[in-house]
C-alpha cells in the first residue's frame, strides 16, 4: 500500500474528526458524523497497522481514535462543576421561579399562626382546652426554654435537622396530591400559634420570640419553600399551560428534586443555630439578630442569583444534556 497516497486520501477526514472530537457542544447532525468518522477512522488504523505499520502514522491515528472515542462515550466532568452548577444555578433558579408559590405559603401560615395565637392569648377557655393550668404554667417558665438546651447540642443539631428534612420531604414528596401539603402546613401553623398564644397569656411572648426567631426565619422559610414546591408540582398536572402533563410533571419534579436537595444544606445550617445560637447566652438582640442575618443572605442569595439563573432561561432543571428527547406535539 502506498502509504502516502493513503494519508492523502485521508487527511481530511482526520482533521474532521479532530475538529469534532474537540468540540464541547455538537448539534445532533454533528454527533451523527462525528460516530461515522470514528468508526471509519478505526478502521483505516487498523488497515494501517495490518499494511503498512509505520510508528508515527500509527500513534497519530491511534490518539486521534481515542480523543474521539472519548468524545462519543462521554468523559467524566469533575464533581465539583457539577456542584458548582447546583448552587449558582439549579437550586436558586428553581427556588426563584417558586417565589409566589412559598411567598403565598409563608403569608397564609403566618396569618393562621396569629389568628390562633391572639385566640389562645385571649380565651381562657380555649386554653383550658388545650391543656391543665398546671402544664401550662410548666411550659411558660420552664420546658420551652429548657427544649433547646436539655440535649448536647450536636445531638440536638442532627435531631432538629432530620425532623425538618424529613417534614420538608413529605411537602415535596405528597406535593403532586396536594391537600397532605395543606394539612402539614396549617398543622405547623397551628402549632406555632398554640405555643405562642399560650406564652403570651403567661406574659412571656418576649422570651417566645426571642428563642424561636434566630432558628426560626430559615427554619420556616426552608418548610415554606418546600411547601411551595409542592403545590407547583400539583398545579402542574392541573394546569400545564402549553406543555403536555408528563412534561410538566418531569420538568416541575426534577426541579423540586433540585429544591428538596438544596434544602437539606439550608436545614442543617438551620438546626446548627437552633442548637448553639438559641440556647447560647449571648443577648437576646444579638441571638436574633444572627437569625436574621442568616435569613437575609438566603434571600438575597436567591433574589440575585436565582434572577440572574431564570433570566438565562434556567428553570431549576438538568442540564439539556442529561435530560430525555421529548416528542412533538401539535399546537
Amino acid at each position: 500500500m502506498d502509504l502516502d497516497a493513503y494519508v492523502s486520501a485521508h487527511r481530511d477526514e482526520w482533521a474532521r474528526l479532530h475538529d469534532l472530537s474537540g468540540r464541547r457542544r455538537l448539534s445532533g447532525a454533528e454527533a451523527d458524523e462525528l460516530v461515522a468518522l470514528y468508526e471509519r477512522v478505526g478502521t483505516q488504523l487498523s488497515v494501517v497497522r495490518s499494511t503498512a505499520p509505520d510508528p508515527a502514522l500509527v500513534a497519530r491515528l491511534s490518539t486521534l481514535v481515542a480523543r474521539a472515542r472519548a468524545a462519543t462515550t462521554g468523559s467524566h466532568e469533575a464533581a465539583w462543576r457539577d456542584l458548582s452548577r447546583f448552587f449558582t444555578t439549579s437550586f436558586p433558579a428553581a427556588l426563584y421561579r417558586t417565589r409566589w408559590w412559598w411567598g403565598m405559603c409563608a403569608l397564609a401560615s403566618l396569618l393562621v399562626a396569629l389568628a390562633m395565637g391572639w385566640w389562645v392569648a385571649t380565651h381562657p377557655q380555649v386554653q383550658a382546652a388545650v391543656a391543665t393550668d398546671d402544664k401550662i404554667r410548666s411550659l411558660v417558665q420552664n420546658d420551652f426554654e429548657s427544649y433547646y438546651s436539655q440535649y448536647a447540642a450536636g445531638s440536638f443539631a442532627a435531631q432538629v435537622w432530620t425532623n425538618n428534612a424529613w417534614i420538608a420531604a413529605l411537602c415535596i414528596a405528597s406535593g403532586v396530591l396536594g391537600l397532605p401539603v395543606l394539612w402539614i402546613l396549617y398543622s405547623n401553623a397551628m402549632n406555632v400559634g398554640v405555643v405562642g398564644g399560650l406564652m403570651a397569656s403567661g406574659g412571656r411572648l418576649d422570651l417566645f420570640f426571642g428563642l424561636i426567631l434566630p432558628h426560626g426565619l430559615l427554619e420556616l422559610t426552608a418548610v415554606f419553600i418546600a411547601a411551595g414546591a409542592g403545590l407547583r408540582l400539583c398545579w402542574a398536572w392541573i394546569d400545564p399551560g402549553p406543555r403536555t402533563r408528563s412534561r410538566a410533571l418531569a420538568e416541575e419534579g426534577r426541579a423540586a428534586v433540585a429544591i428538596a436537595m438544596g434544602l437539606v444544606l439550608v436545614l442543617a445550617v438551620s438546626g446548627v443555630i437552633e442548637a448553639f445560637v438559641t440556647p447560647s447566652p449571648l443577648p437576646t438582640w444579638a441571638r436574633i439578630g444572627i437569625g436574621v442575618l442568616v435569613e437575609a443572605a438566603f434571600l438575597t442569595y436567591v433574589f440575585t442569583l436565582g434572577r440572574w439563573a431564570v433570566a438565562r432561561g434556567e428553570i431549576g432543571d438538568l442540564e439539556e444534556a442529561y435530560v430525555g428527547d421529548s416528542l412533538p406535539v401539535s399546537g
